[in-house]
């Protein structure tokens, strides 16, 4: 990832709550499509505030919701107390080897090295494991969500996404499926899908209220109903079957803080016991083991 993309990424840990109150959620029947009706063990990587979690772990799957910002996972801790969750990242998955039915990626596959993710994502992948991966994007053949797009950007509908799992060499061919839904926004809600964008997050206080100001002139132009703008959605949905092209390698040396993984209020912890990972005299390496 270079310097510029971190920072991005990075960005939305001070945009946390916005990005928790107005960025949308996913339809059901998308999960389903990316996860399967059978109760999978799932580790989902860039779980952020926890809108697809929710659905999976509604579902009946055994969920570990995983991001790199403690921010985002507070919130997907308080909206999905059942999840388990941990601060970690594609490239080091804190679970043992080939004890995983699904990993899923929402809205975040992008963010990811790719060169290092995807080999890791496979090593967690059981035979016949699934890499899942889903993107809302806004329909901008809607005239007033063209005009939205031109003020704040519209590279989520640049380009398909998933080409980095179509091309490696540990996946098979990459399935999709797209999916259509509305999203109900006030003025509020709307200024925080806004401000819940990397790039936004990133401007100086000036030039943020300048586009803000743009997207409130646009709200009021509209010719709203009483639920306020009703934004359409497209959800782009991508699968592929794992390719264990090697043995897998030893268990990846994934560092886990339990504190991350306690709920504070809670005498139980989220997570099962893990395994000691590595021979005898590797004692600290802790693993997540659903197998």
């Amino acid at each position: 990832m270079s310097d510029e993309m971190r920072e991005h990424a990075l960005s939305f840990a001070t945009v946390a709550e916005a990005y928790d109150r107005a960025r949308p959620s996913y339809p059901p029947e998308a999960a389903e499509w990316l996860v399967g009706t059978s109760r999978s063990t799932v580790v989902e990587l860039g779980a952020g505030t926890g809108k697809l979690t929710e659905l999976l772990v509604a579902a009946g799957h055994d969920v570990i919701a995983t991001d790199p910002l403690p921010q985002m996972l507070a919130h997907l801790r308080a909206r999905v107390p059942r999840a388990r969750a941990a601060v970690a990242t594609a490239e080091h998955i804190p679970v043992a080897s080939q004890s995983v039915d699904v990993v899923v990626c929402a809205q975040s596959f992008h963010w990811f090295d790719h060169a290092t993710a995807l080999p890791e994502i496979a090593r967690v992948l059981r035979p016949g494991g699934v890499l899942a991966l889903v993107w809302n994007a806004r329909d901008e053949g809607i005239p007033w969500v063209r005009k939205l797009g031109a003020i704040i950007g519209s590279a989520e509908n640049a380009t398909d996404l998933s080409w980095p799992a179509a091309q490696s060499e540990h996946f098979g061919p990459v399935a999709h499926q797209e999916f259509r839904f509305w999203q109900s926004l006030r003025r509020p809600e709307l200024f925080d899908l806004v401000r819940s964008r990397s790039y936004v997050a990133l401007l100086e206080e000036q030039e943020r209220e300048e586009l803000l100001a743009r997207v409130g002139a646009l709200y009021d132009d509209y010719g709203r109903g009483p639920d306020g703008m009703q934004l359409p959605y497209l959800t782009r949905c991508y699968r592929a079957e794992v390719r264990h092209v090697v043995p897998p390698p030893p268990p990846s040396p994934g560092r886990v803080d339990w504190a991350d993984l306690v709920d504070p209020d809670s005498t139980q912890p989220l997570v099962r016991v893990p395994h000691q990972a590595g021979p005898p005299e590797d004692s600290g390496t802790l693993l997540f083991d659903f197998r």
